[in-house]
């Protein structure tokens, strides 16, 4: 763009904001308010054209009477005629507005603008273009918008820009709102789900002193009156298993996690989380949860089990899959994988993965299986028995000790969830955290503190336990195919600018 554009731009610009405010003066001088306290709708967009559904021949008219409401998206005058699109929350509805019915009301029209918001009442009538509309005897100003919708063509094709003006990406995009409403729908059918197994809800504190449940890095804020620093969660885990020690058997989560990392299609710092822990239960128990969660979220938002996802079909409906994580990169890497195989960090670097010389051969492994495998399961998949260092909350498995009872779940090559058998032996889980603090001292950020508070609580007694975290975000970009969780979180984070 040449400067000459750039300048002739806001000047465009700032002759639209003036001319709104000028029309804003109008509006106060004839005595109309601009910003109504109130209206009284009693009727929707949606629920008016299913109404009238193959009624009314072109230019008949109907007795129902509706009084609607909505933000002004596209206008046509016409002398003494004037169509008005207004936009509400469930679709968008014509306006029928002629100076022989409106009478002095319609002088109203000259002041609205694209974007204001109206409320009309009148009677359903349909044109002599057989368009459903509501023939207007009363209109009124709501809102005042001091600031001009994007460019019909034009506006808001840019995704950064959706992102950051979210609320002008909804006004302009109907399809925007589709993943509002698929995100109630799998929050509303996890819970009922949960509910009718006998799980109870909880809140646990966002704010700790030691976040723990995760291997990432915490964000940090400090509390004046305590005069402490406190850590925002990377997890919901260590307080759900407090209340387990406490005797609540089946208990969910569902709340914001925040993780000081990178920002990228399938990482915000800010995220939705779904955790449920079941005394008596295992990782086998988490499977069959997981499976059933999934589905019921699917037909909620899909009404099916098979739907296409990034172009490829996607079938929910069979038996997930299982495999080990040292079955999957011997799979990707076509040798035979083990942990004590000697030349395992000769063997990464042969396939482009690069290692730390400090890390042991779980870590090589996790690695390889991360950077190799993980995408390659586009149909439902559980990766079971992960090896034991890099699972310090995980129960060793009851067959190979080298290994824990953990699993992840992936659709369409998608990460969506992780589960445990859940360690609850005290004295184990005391020397995995001291093992994890050791790496910290090395350097590693992300290994698990040692939390003092949970050793204790674990130490009273906690029952053997399932448990297993969901991403909402995640699964809700592979139900509704969405390119990235920036597409489906409303306000992600951004650089200033």
């Amino acid at each position: 763009m040449s400067e000459f554009e750039s300048h002739e731009g806001l000047s465009r610009e700032a002759e639209v904001l003036r001319s709104r405010r000028e029309s804003l003066e109008r509006l106060l001088d004839a005595g109309i308010e601009p910003f109504a306290v109130r209206y009284e709708v009693d009727t929707h967009a949606a629920d008016l054209l299913a109404e009238f559904e193959g009624r009314l021949e072109d230019e008949e008219g109907s007795d129902r009477r509706a009084s609607v409401a909505g933000r002004v998206v596209l206008a046509r005058r016409h002398g003494k005629l004037t169509f008005l699109v207004i936009r509400d929350g469930t679709g968008d509805l014509q306006l029928f507005c002629e100076e022989a019915t409106l009478g002095g009301g319609y002088g109203l029209l000259d002041e609205i603008d694209l974007g204001d918001i109206v409320g009309a009442t009148g009677n359903a009538y349909r044109t002599r273009r057989g368009e459903l509309s509501l023939k207007v005897d009363s209109l009124t100003m709501l809102t005042k918008a001091l600031r001009p919708l994007p460019e019909k063509w034009h506006g808001l094709q840019d995704p950064d820009l959706q992102q950051r003006r979210r609320y002008l990406h909804l006004i302009t995009d109907p399809k925007a709102r589709e993943h509002v409403e698929a995100r109630a729908s799998v929050l509303r059918t996890v819970r009922h789900e949960l509910d009718d197994r006998g799980y109870v809800e909880v809140e646990t504190p966002v704010l700790q002193a030691v976040a723990g449940g995760a291997l990432a890095k915490p964000f940090t804020t400090h509390h004046k009156a305590l005069d402490t620093d406190l850590k925002l969660r990377i997890s919901l885990e260590l307080y759900l298993k407090r209340l387990l020690v406490g005797g609540l058997e089946r208990i969910y989560e569902i709340g914001r996690n925040f993780r000081n990392e990178g920002i990228d299609r399938e990482h915000n710092p800010e995220f939705t989380m779904l955790e449920l822990y079941q005394a008596y239960g295992d990782y086998e128990t988490m499977m069959r949860i997981a499976e059933d969660l999934i589905r019921a979220s699917a037909r909620a938002v899909r009404g099916s089990l098979s739907f296409t996802f990034r172009e490829r079909p996607l079938d929910l409906s069979a038996p997930f899959r299982r495999v080990t994580v040292l079955g999957a990169v011997s799979e990707a890497t076509g040798e035979e994988i083990t942990l004590d195989r000697a030349d395992l960090a000769e063997l990464a670097e042969r396939h482009g993965v690069a290692v730390d010389p400090a890390w042991r051969s779980g870590k090589i492994v996790l690695e390889m299986f991360e950077k190799l495998a993980e995408r390659t399961f586009f149909d439902p998949t559980f990766v079971c028995d992960f090896p034991r260092e890099v699972s310090p909350l995980a129960r060793p498995h009851r067959e190979d000790p080298a290994l824990t009872e953990h699993f992840d779940v992936i659709v369409g090559g998608v990460e969506l969830g992780t589960a445990f058998s859940e360690l609850t032996d005290p004295i184990e889980q005391r020397a995995k955290f001291e093992e994890q603090a050791a790496e910290r001292l090395a350097g590693d950020e992300e290994a698990h503190p040692l939390d003092e508070d949970f050793m204790t609580a674990l130490e009273h007694g906690m029952p053997p336990t399932g448990g297993i975290g969901i991403g909402i975000d995640r699964l809700l970009m592979v139900l509704t195919d969405a390119p990235s969780l920036r597409d489906l979180i409303l306000f992600p984070h951004h650089r200033p600018g």
